[in-house]
């Protein structure tokens, strides 16, 4: 067994309302999953905007211009409107995990445009969220020098009466 490292070590996986950006243009579009509807990245509701990006998710939302003005198409009054054209897939995509066969886009996958722009991603699109079992297992007296205004003792009171009332 390797203990390779990875580009993709310590990065996130990326889902529908992550944005993109590109090195050419001026606005920064959601991606849209169109390959599955199926699988899901830190959401057990299972909403749209955690739908996984893979290799094949080449569209945006909004549609064309997804990324505003492009810089390579002067025009008299500035830049021309973006005219998006994917040359091919998405590169350097996380190979070990796999959505019907498709590689997942992380943090440090690019898509090059066929104008000549790169697009690379702005946000992942993941937020974390505290969950009952952190908060039980919080220290205190740490959360009080972090946050002085938290009484870390009367949450997890909170917290441990309202599963109490669940039963």
């Amino acid at each position: 067994m390797s203990d390779q490292s990875s580009s993709h070590d310590g990065k996130h996986l990326v889902v529908q309302k992550g944005k993109c950006q590109c090195n050419q243009g001026n606005q920064f579009p959601q991606h849209k999953v169109t390959t599955h509807q199926k699988h899901y990245w830190n959401d057990s509701d299972g909403s749209a905007d955690y739908l996984a990006v893979t290799e094949d998710d080449l569209q945006f939302t909004p549609p064309g211009p997804s990324f505003g003005q492009c810089k390579l198409k002067p025009s008299s009054g500035g830049y021309l409107p973006c005219s998006y054209a994917p040359a091919g897939k998405w590169q350097k995509t996380y190979e070990k995990i796999k959505i019907m066969g498709k590689s997942c886009v992380t943090e440090v996958s690019e898509l090059q445009c066929v104008v000549g722009g790169k697009i690379t991603i702005k946000d992942h699109g993941q937020r974390g969220e505290i969950s009952k079992q952190n908060v039980k297992k919080a220290d205190p007296k740490k959360i009080r020098n972090i946050n002085p205004l938290v009484d870390m003792n009367d949450f997890q009171e909170t917290i441990m009466e309202s599963e109490l009332d669940a039963y």
